[in-house]
């Protein structure tokens, strides 16, 4: 335990002595000085910090401060009841103040409570209140304001991180102080009563017990009260107004001596004008002396200031220029130049009101949205999608980039909808295209057409949508180019925190992360969300060790996420209607099956390679007809072979293995590929 943990330790263990044992008077003088050298520290500390968060020790430093004036207060009234007596520093202060009128110095020790518990103590208390609920309100739209800033590109995820943890520090900052002050006006009425029953019972103790008369009791506990007093409220005083400092800190340029005389002194002119008017006071009554020494000084001031403003003019230009320069020639400003952003999405002029908040856009707020939906559903968290304007596009064109490269592009008319027909109907007029997401087609319609349109059976979507589904869809199939290690180390981090042994047992032995980056990565690519990494690590603890191979060790993987594949593409009807492969397909594509040790792959030549394609597309467009999902279902032994081969062709038939299927489904079969 190091010193600065003990010395805090000792000292609530020495207000729990204060508490029950009596103290000498000399030891008391010592606490109480200890008492205002604390008070005078926590004041200065809170007038030079810049923001409320580099004290955020206050709350609980202001309970045990309280509690350590409580405690001293507690052991003085025992030392002033029972001995007449409470060390010399209270006796000084008591002397001091009354100055030979008890009258007098009761009088003043009660302005000085009043100040504390009218004035700061409850200006403090309302000013916490405030602002606890301020901020509490202020949360949500200050993490908007941080997911927009993120999603523009501004900032990034570890700046994004800080923001965020730092809005929950000022909530729970502001809340404490809220209770805080609480601390602080109950001191400020104990004080009080504390002076009522030294004053009540001293007088009685005194002249009954201790055999004093009237006056001399009066004197002597008098004296003893208002030292006492003062010595607590002094530096109560001090820690209510760090209170109120500390509380009442708003957005600022540096700490409180800083923000006072940049801001008060920000208009010279307005000094000369303040000079006049004492000047003009000297004319009263009022020594002109005194107003004239006022006036000069605030003349001189203003004078001071305004040639201080002045003598940056020449300067601080030839300054920004080195520094420009410096930061120009700097390494950094070259390696910035190299960074690559995951995602971007790029726009032409035309669609810039889509993205601007000021013009009504909200296409940040849908990115969020697009990157909270995409990590529920695939199970990883999307990175920041950098959105920015591009002269060198067509006014209406939107382009989409995935590490550089282009993996999307479309065009918008803002001042248009985009009707989708359920049929053949051509009845409505309007500017052909296709629907960017999907490829179906569709048409650009004006706002008078859309309710024509709408009871035509058309589907109208306005352009926001119409680009963000775009967007949703395209980083859905490029998720697995998305999911790199350092992402994948990420989930893995996530998944340790609740299973620790589990992602022991498989990494960094028998698999590195890029293994299981692989892994995951084709599972993303044919559309198997990886959200259930618990089932996912223990069919890789189970099977890492028999193969470190990431294409059989991924085919294992989707047999045990079987239920939810199986979820995946089941109708309502508890129904998955697929095109079987024959047995005569399945030899053809077993028997050319090369084992390497480097993995295995299929070595088919082009004749049976072209029939099988032939005979899945057939089945294909047969069941496209009926405007179902085309799934093929083939033996576990050759799925991920019958995959390979379709990726380049048939890239959107879903290809399930036996084992991928719950056997509480009903399968049919609607069709079969075979070859002659």
């Amino acid at each position: 335990m190091s010193a600065r943990d003990l010395s805090v330790l000792i000292g609530v263990i020495l207000i729990i002595v204060m508490l029950v044992i009596p103290l000498p008077g000399w030891l008391l003088s010592f606490f109480i000085l200890i008492n205002i050298t604390l008070a005078l520290i926590v004041i200065l500390v809170s007038m030079n910090m810049d923001e409320a968060l580099q004290f955020a020790v206050f709350p609980t430093l202001l309970l045990l401060l309280t509690l350590f004036r409580l405690g001293l207060n507690v052991s003085t009234t025992r030392s002033i009841l029972s001995e007449a007596e409470a060390g010399g520093v209270i006796a000084t202060f008591g002397t001091f103040v009354i100055g030979g009128n008890p009258l007098v110095g009761f009088v003043v020790f009660v302005i000085l409570v009043i100040i504390q518990f009218l004035v700061i103590t409850k200006g403090a208390e309302r000013v916490s209140e405030v602002a606890a609920r301020f901020t509490l309100d202020a949360m949500p739209g200050k993490q908007m304001s941080i997911d927009a800033d993120l999603n523009a590109g501004m900032i990034n995820e570890h700046q994004a991180k800080e923001r965020r943890g730092k809005i929950e520090n000022e909530a729970d900052f502001y809340g404490a102080m809220d209770g805080a002050s609480k601390f602080v006006k109950g001191d400020a009425i104990a004080g009080i009563i504390i002076v009522l029953i030294n004053i009540i019972f001293g007088l009685i103790i005194g002249m009954v017990q201790m055999g004093m008369s009237f006056s001399e009791a009066i004197d002597t506990y008098m004296r003893l009260t208002v030292g006492d007093g003062l010595v607590s409220q002094i530096p109560a005083l001090l820690i209510s107004t760090a209170t109120g400092i500390v509380v009442t800190r708003v957005a600022s340029e540096g700490n409180l001596s800083t923000d006072v005389t940049s801001q008060l002194l920000r208009y010279p002119k307005l000094l000369y004008i303040a000079a006049v008017t004492i000047f003009l006071l000297g004319l009263t009554p009022i020594p002109i002396f005194l107003t004239t020494l006022i006036a000069a000084v605030l003349a001189f001031g203003g004078y001071w200031l305004s040639r201080e403003e002045k003598e940056p003019e020449f300067d601080e230009p030839e300054e920004m220029d080195e520094a420009e320069s410096d930061q120009m020639k700097s390494p950094e400003s070259v390696v910035n130049l190299i960074s690559m952003d995951p995602i971007e999405f790029e726009f032409g002029y035309a669609l810039i009101p889509i993205a601007d908040t000021n013009q009504g856009g909200d296409l940040l707020d849908r990115i969020v949205m697009i990157r909270r939906q995409l990590a529920i559903e695939l199970g990883i968290v999307i990175p920041v999608v950098r959105i920015r304007d591009n002269i060198q596009l067509n006014p209406n064109e939107y382009r989409l980039k995935v590490k550089g490269n282009e993996v999307a592009h479309g065009e918008l008319l803002l001042d248009h909808y985009l009707a989708m027909s359920p049929g053949d109907d051509d009845g409505i007029e309007g500017i052909d295209t296709r629907e960017p997401a999907f490829g179906l087609p569709a048409k650009w319609i004006t706002e008078e057409q859309k309710d024509e349109a709408e009871l035509s059976g058309y589907t109208v979507v306005d352009p926001p949508s119409v680009v963000s589904t775009h967007i949703t869809e395209v980083i859905k199939q490029q998720a697995h180019a998305l999911l790199g290690r350092q992402e994948t180390q990420q989930l893995i981090d996530h998944l340790k925190e609740s299973y620790p042994i589990l992602v022991e047992e498989v990494t960094p032995e028998p698999l590195r992360v890029g293994d299981v980056q692989k892994v995951l990565a084709k599972l993303l690519r044919e559309n198997v969300s990886v959200k259930n990494l618990p089932v996912i690590f223990e069919t890789l603890a189970d099977f890492a060790r028999m193969t470190n191979d990431t294409e059989l060790l991924a085919e294992y993987v989707r047999q045990s996420l079987s239920a939810q594949i199986t979820n995946q593409y089941k109708k309502d009807n508890q129904l998955v209607k697929v095109i079987t492969v024959s047995g005569k397909v399945e030899k053809i594509l077993a028997d050319h099956i090369q084992q390497t040790e480097h993995g295995s792959y299929l070595a088919l030549d082009p004749e049976n390679q072209q029939t099988i394609i032939a005979a899945i597309a057939e089945q294909v467009e047969q069941m496209s007809l009926q405007e179902e999902t085309a799934i093929l279902l083939c033996s576990p032994a050759v799925r991920m072979y019958v995959k390979q081969l379709l990726d380049r062709f048939l890239p959107q038939v879903v290809v399930l293995s036996y084992n991928e299927l719950d056997p509480t489904v009903e399968v049919q079969s609607v069709g079969v590929v075979n070859v002659a």
